[in-house]
């Protein structure tokens, strides 16, 4: 299957996954993407990760990203509002960037929270910087709603079709 179409299916995370999901933050490269504190050891991050997948706040809904069989990523809808969520995702070995993964990933978010959650807006908000993300959401069809004061976010949204 060529890389633009890669196939991922979301799951709902269980606490092993919590193992998997610290050791992407080994990566200096990838805590910078994912804006993901230094502080902290791994089993810090393995405990807190495994705390937030037991008892996830109200407001969050977490999924796993699966390809061909592996946890590659994860994928939240954020927000408490019924109609619209805040989009995240990340990828998590650096090996796999570049694959189509971040598009599938994002792409699948959006598919269930308009099917499943029938909400009528997902938002993002990504660093300038962040040049994949950005790409990433055009490609989704977000259209983009401005830098958010000084923090050099960009907002966009995207609104369910027909509703």
């Amino acid at each position: 299957m060529p890389a633009s179409m890669a196939a991922v299916t979301l799951r709902p995370l269980v606490p092993v996954d919590a193992q998997t999901i610290a050791a992407w933050g080994r990566d200096p490269e990838f805590r910078r993407a994912a804006d993901w504190s230094e502080k902290g050891t791994h089993r810090d991050r393995v405990s807190r990760l495994r705390s937030l997948i037991e008892d996830p706040p109200f407001d969050l809904l977490r999924l796993g990203v699966q390809h061909g069989g592996l946890l590659v990523g994860y994928v939240d809808l954020h927000g408490a509002r019924n109609v619209e969520r805040e989009l995240g995702f990340v990828i998590g070995d650096r090996s796999r960037w570049g694959r189509g993964l971040g598009f599938a990933a994002a792409s699948a978010a959006c598919a269930y929270g308009f099917e499943e959650l029938r909400l009528t807006s997902i938002t993002a908000e990504v660093a300038a910087a962040n040049e994949r993300s950005v790409a990433i959401l055009r490609r989704l069809g977000m259209r983009e709603q401005g830098q958010m004061d000084s923090l050099g976010l960009r907002r966009f949204v995207l609104h369910r079709s027909g509703g």
